[in-house]
């Protein structure tokens, strides 16, 4: 076994189980892509097992602390199966699942998806790859499917020294046979959301704000909220949330006939979103769609006097790590500064943050910012993350890559 050595003093992250080791943590010693080596402090002692990866900064990540572990066949079988038996404890109302979710679950560099009958994989860490054939079993013996579908195309497997690969893994295509269904739909909540598991975003679909979707339907019924502004809209999955809660408002007796505008810059994406509109039985009349840059658009209508009852603003990665984070927070506080301004009195709006270089301390701090330059006050009623199937675990924060807010501004 090889074995990687420490430097002096740089034991102390692996002994509260964080399971990453940084290329200038390391002394001495390496290994192959992938392959598990021994890691021990600059005195010898034992700290881990980890896969190492000689292209990455993150140059070896912790498969186990326990020093008695044999890291084989065996201990990633077993690691599927207790992943997977804990998402029947969480509190998931959606056949699109999140069966694997990385380090949180102890298997660094795989993300696993599941979308009714199949399931989508993302191998991203050199670890993972040169496992990949045990784990692609061990995950459809567990789940009892036989779809596993590729989904290795992120820009991290870059930085592993690994070519992007995409494709069925298993339960593809036999000889003369059609392809096995790539565009698939699944239900969340009360509404039905399609997506393509070789072209949408991630393994297809955004299923980490699944509960905040919800949680927006709730606010635009209990509320009454009638203009809604749905921005970096992608397939619509707040726009559907938002027609839920004004249909749903409606029936109770409130007001109808509200509006739900979504903005993105995607000609597909929006397609999508209109046919979500169609299929859970909205009416397209309360329904428009802006094929347009939002920052340019959420100018546009403060110049036009334009106001909405509620704003959901759900932009890409701006900062992908903490050296992006100045650059990401001027364009976080830019938008945020505008919808705030866009808002009624009384209004709502949901804001999120999916960059890991942004922490939730640092997120909040820009959206008071943005609401200082705006020259709005707001409450903060609520705090959002991820859905519990995407777990973030005590030894490892930075599982903490999403994060919302909830802000009315006071009337």
């Amino acid at each position: 076994m090889k074995t990687i050595r420490l430097k002096q003093g740089k034991e102390r992250s692996l002994q509260r189980r964080h399971p990453w080791i940084f290329e200038s943590a390391i002394a001495k010693g390496g290994g192959d892509s992938g392959e598990t080596v021994r890691v021990e402090s600059h005195e010898g002692q034992f700290l881990g097992w980890a896969a190492f990866s000689p292209h990455s900064r993150i140059r070896a990540r912790v498969w186990s602390f326990d020093e008695k572990q044999r890291i084989d066949a065996s201990f990633f079988i077993a690691a599927c199966a207790r992943s997977i038996s804990a998402r029947a404890r969480f509190d998931v109302k959606s056949d699109g699942v999140r069966l694997v979710h990385g380090e949180s679950d102890g298997l660094p560099g795989l993300i696993v998806d599941r979308y009714g009958d199949t399931l989508v994989a993302q191998f991203t860490s050199a670890g993972t790859e040169r496992w990949k054939a045990v784990l692609a079993d061990a995950l459809l013996k567990e789940t009892g499917l036989s779809k596993l579908y590729e989904r290795s195309d992120a820009n991290v497997r870059q930085l592993e020294g690994l070519e992007a690969a995409t494709g069925w893994l298993r339960g593809g295509p036999a000889p003369g046979q059609p392809e096995p269904l790539l565009e698939l739909t699944i239900h969340e909540h009360d509404w039905r959301l399609t997506l393509n598991i070789a072209e949408g975003h991630k393994t297809g679909f955004y299923l980490d704000q699944r509960d905040s979707r919800k949680r927006f339907a709730d606010c635009v019924q209990r509320l009454n909220l009638r203009k809604v502004l749905n921005c970096f809209c992608y397939t619509g999955g707040f726009s559907v949330a938002a027609l839920a809660g004004m249909r749903a408002a409606e029936q109770a007796g409130g007001q109808g006939g509200g509006v739900v505008t979504s903005i993105d810059s995607s000609g597909p994406a929006l397609e999508r979103a209109r046919a979500h509109v169609l299929l859970n039985g909205f009416n397209m009349a309360q329904a428009q769609f802006m094929d347009a840059d939002v920052n340019a658009s959420l100018r546009q209508f403060l110049k036009d006097g334009v106001r909405f009852d509620a704003i959901v603003l759900d932009p890409p990665k701006f900062a992908p790590t903490a050296a992006h984070a100045d650059r990401a927070a001027r364009a976080y506080k830019d938008i945020n500064r505008l919808a705030l301004q866009l808002l009624e009195p009384g209004g709502v709006l949901f804001t999120f943050s999916c960059s890991g270089g942004i922490s939730a301390d640092l997120f909040h701090k820009i959206v008071a910012s943005a609401g200082a330059d705006a020259g709005v006050d707001g409450y903060i009623t609520e705090r959002l993350g991820g859905a519990p199937d995407h777990p973030m675990t005590l030894e490892f924060p930075e599982g903490e890559y999403l994060k919302g807010l909830v802000v009315m501004r006071k009337a």
